[in-house]
């Protein structure tokens, strides 16, 4: 398989950047996205260029770290999951592909592809810590939590926080993110303690890193690896209310 790559490049947050193309032969279906850029990036390299920059760590859609736009779209053309796990297989031999960084105002460019998403931590940092109490309860895991509570919290803790939400957000809002930190803790027990504060300190923190506000297009939902539901951020607002109101 041959692929035209039309691959963002920008050498610093000040510089200007733009497309670059260059051509990939010899690519099999089963390799992956990342694979692809692994390859060019050896023969960038070969002839003495710069190469791409790019996030990854695991690759195994875990990490999140592999976020970018493929084809105007977070983490390329398939449903339910990461960059790392795009295989070629996805696209047509002799396709033209475009490969640019997520963009918004809380994740400003570093380096071609790579977006800094420390916005996502000092979010989570806002949260503070979890004290566990359990009352006369000898372990926290010995209270028991009905299967339908423990699937939904489930699917808020399996944010893996790689930022397809803002991406593919008109508004850049971070809303499905955050609600599914927030829904993760609401839901158990030992999220409980610290339940009003934390809300309104992550959301307090949301505005503060300039995400936008959340107008209800479920672009989030349609373009999260994890598939996570945007019912979250439904529940997330029910428990801001209840907190800045009790």
């Amino acid at each position: 398989m041959n692929f035209t790559l039309k691959i963002w490049r920008q050498k610093d947050s000040a510089s200007k950047g733009e497309l670059t193309t260059y051509y990939t032969s010899d690519i099999t279906s089963d390799m992956s996205f990342l694979e692809v850029l692994d390859k060019l990036n050896q023969e960038l390299i070969k002839r003495g260029d710069d190469p791409v920059a790019f996030d990854h760590d695991c690759r195994e859609g875990i990490c999140g770290s592999c976020g970018m736009y493929i084809n105007g779209r977070s983490h390329g053309p398939q449903r339910g999951g990461a960059s790392c796990q795009l295989h070629m297989r996805s696209f047509k031999d002799g396709e033209t592909i475009v490969v640019e960084p997520f963009r918004a105002k809380g994740f400003p460019i570093i380096k071609d592809l790579v977006v800094d998403r420390s916005a996502f931590d000092r979010i989570m940092q806002a949260g503070g810590f979890v004290s566990v109490d359990t009352g006369g309860t000898p372990d926290a895991n010995a209270i028991p939590i009905p299967k339908k509570i423990a699937d939904v919290a489930m699917n808020a803790a399996s944010c893996i926080g790689c930022g397809a939400c803002v991406a593919a957000c008109k508004n850049s809002s971070a809303m499905l993110f955050v609600a599914a930190k927030v829904s993760q803790l609401a839901l158990l027990p030992q999220g409980q303690t610290e339940r009003k504060e934390r809300v309104i300190a992550m959301l307090a923190q949301m505005d503060k890193e300039g995400f936008g506000s959340c107008t209800n297009t479920y672009s989030c939902e349609a373009e999260c690896p994890k598939e996570i539901s945007v019912t979250h951020i439904a529940r997330m607002n029910r428990e801001y209310l209840k907190a800045v109101l009790s």
